[in-house]
Formats: structure tokens, C-alpha cells, sequence
């Protein structure tokens, strides 16, 4: 092949990037046995008195709340321990198990307190997560106490889903004893 052939052929080979799910999944698998296996973890959070033996940057990693107290000159950023105020403590072990999994087991009995949570540490999933979960489940026991919940924290897709729900199915949502814990602002926006 002559040398201007080799050229050509060169300046016609594009570059390629390749990414593998398997090394993604065996690194969050190795940070998963690091953590359970309390190697390299620099920083212990308590939550409600237990205490949480983490890693700073994998924390930073997933949560834009930890990155900021970490990497900026907040006090925290020095602590070998840090306490978290206003998380449940059963909340906070869900969401490091996400952060160090990957993977969010939500039930209707927690989803309200692990919302909230995720929504202090910031963690977008979570809270999307959370949302459709809410939204998926919305029915004649659980309408009203998502709509007070929604309204509050301001998750629309929620607070759509039981409004709707509630509207569409008034006479019998209104025959609940949980219909007359809404507030006056509430019913007023259910029958407008």
C-alpha cells in the first residue's frame, strides 16, 4: 500500500468511545462492598443517634447536599462525624443503601418519609421515584392523604393524580373520615 493510501485511510478512521455496563455495574458493586465492608470510609453521620460510617466522595457523588458540605468550608467538611438533623433515621439507611446500591425499594408505608429525605439530601431520583410510586397508587384509601401531602411539599404530578382522583370519585372519597381533614383551602380547590 502506497503512503498516500495509508493516509487516506487514516484520515477516514473516526475515533470511538465505548462504555461498558458491566464495569458501571462492578464498580458500584465494589463501593457496595467497600461500604459494607467499613473499608476507606472516611466520615460517620448520625442520624437520630445511629451512627453511619460513609465515604465522602461517594456521598458528594450522589447527593449535591453532600457535595456542598464537603467541598466547601463548612465546618463538616473537617468532621470525622457529622450529624444530620431533621431525617428519620430508618430513611436515611434506605437512601445510603440506594446511594450505594443503585437500587430503592419503596412501599406505601415509607414513601412519604423517604420523599422527604431525598428531598433535603437533594437526590433527584429519589424523589422522582417517590413521586411515581405516589402517583401509580393513588385510590379511594390513599387519595386524600397523598393530595395533603402533595400540597405541602409541591409534587405536582401527585397532587394532580389525587385531585383528579378525588373529583372523579368525590361521592365516595367524601364519605371517608379522612375527606374532613382537609383544610378549607383544600375542599375549596377540590369542588372549584
Amino acid at each position: 500500500m502506497a503512503a498516500t493510501d495509508q493516509v487516506t485511510h487514516a484520515s477516514t478512521v473516526r475515533p470511538r468511545s465505548y462504555q461498558s455496563e458491566s464495569y458501571l455495574h462492578g464498580f458500584l458493586g465494589t463501593v457496595s462492598d467497600l461500604q459494607k465492608d467499613g473499608v476507606l470510609q472516611d466520615v460517620v453521620l448520625e442520624v437520630e443517634g445511629r451512627r453511619f460510617p460513609c465515604h465522602r466522595l461517594v456521598l458528594s457523588a450522589a447527593s449535591p447536599y453532600f457535595r456542598a458540605m464537603f467541598t466547601s468550608d463548612m465546618a463538616e467538611s473537617r468532621q470525622r462525624t457529622v450529624v444530620l438533623q431533621g431525617l428519620d433515621a430508618g430513611m436515611f439507611e434506605e437512601i445510603l443503601s440506594y446511594i450505594y446500591s443503585g437500587t430503592l425499594h419503596v412501599s406505601l408505608d415509607k414513601v412519604q418519609p423517604l420523599y422527604q429525605a431525598a428531598d433535603l439530601l437533594q437526590l433527584d431520583y429519589v424523589r422522582d421515584s417517590c413521586s411515581s410510586y405516589m402517583a401509580m397508587n393513588v385510590d379511594c384509601s390513599t387519595c386524600v392523604d397523598l393530595y395533603k401531602f402533595a400540597d405541602v411539599f409541591s409534587v405536582d404530578r401527585v397532587l394532580k393524580c389525587s385531585l383528579h382522583f378525588i373529583c372523579m370519585h368525590l361521592a365516595e372519597v367524601a364519605s371517608r373520615e379522612e375527606f374532613c381533614s382537609l383544610s378549607v383551602n383544600q375542599l375549596t380547590e377540590i369542588i372549584s
